[in-house]
């Protein structure tokens, strides 16, 4: 395996910016997929998030894409949510400025005229939630014939939030020869068809357990009162950092953010009712640590992109092994170990045992905790935890 980037082709420039942020050595999905990302290969690679995809395609794109016209970006990036849009522009930008391109990022939730004011000018690399995008393009605010290099980051949540349709139309509408990168936790199934239709003999990676980034996670049930769940929360957050709480509705997510904000825990929740500006703020904050606790809806929660996390707690049983899978994502990144814990009240371990069975995870009964309980500040004293 290479161990530089200059090795697998990153121009001189690129990666004196990267070593100026602290990036001396590619991930091992960038180790797989740059090279032919350079070459103008059309990729798909099988990565989770946390895994580095954004630099794995960001950097071909970068150096491979040509001053766009008004209207007419020559780099599109698309991604499920808001969230996602704004993490892979921060990664972008710089680069780009190296290079002398634009970056713009397009999502519904805010004003259309700083968008169109910024595509009137000129934006060479966008990066688009599917809905935002059908709408500029309905209204002839971009056209996308020039587009020289395509990604699809995500895949495979885009299409789990419904959006195919919008994704397939929008596929559609770029008609000059180009390259794509396709990333996705999988390459089968609905993602398979759009790598079938609309992909050109493209390089397949894979990042297994072996190779990938992704640390050591822990997974705990712990049946708990439903009275003592927030106390058992607060108790968690003294002995771990960064905890994402996951909430199945808005008013839960509410209700649960007083609860610890009345227990002195820094927090905050995030989901769909929320302005987006206010969203934005919260997550900054989270990711700064100058909050402990972020309680959020599956949807909300779906951009975050942040590697220190500690914990991530299912309020209650997920309703499905995918989910519990997307949602403990987020802790266990970039080497880093990490908790997924599910409180488990009275009437719900028949859910719980159904999750264990579907991951392949002994089918224990939940330990009993109370918020008192002081292994709560050190989880590895309660000897109940099974790693992956």
């Amino acid at each position: 395996m290479t161990t530089s980037f200059e090795a697998l082709g990153v121009s001189d420039d690129l990666v004196a910016r990267l070593r100026g942020d602290g990036i001396d050595a590619p991930f091992a999905i960038q180790e797989l997929t740059i090279r032919d990302g350079l070459a103008g290969r059309d990729v798909c690679g099988k990565a989770k998030t946390g895994s580095g995809k954004t630099l794995a395609f960001g950097l071909p794109l970068v150096e491979r894409v040509s001053k766009a016209e008004p209207h007419r970006p020559t780099g599109l990036v698309l991604v499920p949510t808001r969230e996602l849009a704004g993490q892979v522009s921060e990664v972008l930008a710089p680069l780009a400025a190296v290079r002398g391109r634009t970056v713009q990022t397009v999502y519904g939730g805010v004003g259309f005229e700083p968008q169109r004011d910024a595509l009137r000018a000129g934006v060479d690399i966008l990066v688009a939630t599917p809905g935002r995008l059908i709408d500029l393009i309905e209204h002839r605010d971009v056209l996308l014939e020039a587009v020289e290099v395509l990604v699809l980051d995500e895949a495979d949540r885009m299409l789990d939030m419904g959006f195919s349709p919008q994704v397939q139309k929008i596929l559609y509408r770029i008609t000059a020869p180009h390259q794509t990168m396709l990333f996705s936790a999988t390459l089968d199934g609905d993602v398979g068809h759009l790598i079938r239709h609309y992909l050109s003999d493209p390089v397949e990676v894979a990042i297994d357990e072996a190779t990938d980034t992704v640390g050591t996670m822990h997974h705990l049930f712990l049946a708990v009162h439903h009275m003592d769940k927030d106390k058992v929360i607060g108790a968690i957050g003294q002995g771990l950092p960064k905890i994402v709480v996951f909430c199945q509705t808005k008013r839960t997510c509410d209700r649960v953010a007083r609860n610890l904000d009345d227990l002195g825990v820094k927090c905050a929740a995030i989901h769909g009712d929320l302005p987006q500006k206010a969203r934005e703020r919260a997550l900054q904050r989270f990711a700064e640590g100058k909050l402990a606790v972020l309680v959020a809806t599956d949807v909300a929660a779906r951009g975050i992109d942040i590697d220190d996390i500690g914990a991530v707690i299912h309020y209650e049983p997920a309703k499905d092994v995918k989910d519990y899978l997307h949602r403990s994502g987020r802790t266990a990144r970039a080497g880093r170990d990490g908790w997924a814990i599910t409180l488990v009240e009275y009437n719900q371990h028949t859910q719980m045992r159904i999750l264990q069975r579907g991951m392949r995870l002994p089918s224990d009964a939940a330990i009993e905790v109370f918020s008192n309980n002081p292994n709560l500040r050190d989880l590895t004293t309660l000897g109940a935890d099974v790693t992956t």
